[in-house]
């Protein structure tokens, strides 16, 4: 089976993460795992939103580029990944962009109720190198050569 080709351009997760070793690992291990994705990050569910509304800091499309994919963590401060989720998914425009929570959390409330919230996948974030470069290459070869997404930047702008 050949992968697609026609996603030549980078597509690019965005990370809501408030640690800052979990989004270095995370860059890393997109890194290793040799793929074209690029990867950008945000520390709480507040920046996330203004990043999709392209607010503030996050004005420019060309320092903000639409995201492919939302990798999620579920406790930061702020706003938690919980409510920003909630949000995302009220947003007519947002809701298309798939979003998986990475998280330390392995319990089942928290499983179910991302799900509710409208979470496309749940992974409880590894313990190990290799196994976040193995599931950072996962994703991306999931959702950016395997899975078609929605081309989501009619008109440019958010917000």
């Amino acid at each position: 089976m050949q992968t697609q080709e026609s996603h030549a351009e980078i597509v690019t997760f965005l990370m809501a993460d408030d640690d800052p070793d979990d989004r270095l690992l995370a860059k890393k291990a997109l890194s290793e795992s040799k793929l074209r994705n690029g990867i950008q990050f945000v520390e709480d569910g507040v920046e996330l939103l203004d990043y999709l509304h392209r607010r503030g800091k996050y004005a420019d499309p060309a320092c903000s580029p639409r995201p492919g994919v939302i990798l999620l963590d579920l406790n930061m401060p702020r706003m938690d990944g919980r409510q920003a989720l909630k949000e995302l998914k009220a947003d007519p425009e947002l809701r298309k962009i798939p979003v998986v929570v990475l998280t330390t959390s392995k319990a089942e409330e928290d499983v179910l109720r991302s799900y509710d919230l409208g979470v496309n996948a749940y992974i409880t974030k590894p313990v190990t190198f290799q196994s976040l470069v193995d599931v950072m290459a996962v994703l991306s070869r999931f959702w950016f050569e395997i899975v078609r997404l929605p081309n989501g930047d009619e008109g440019g702008t958010h917000g």
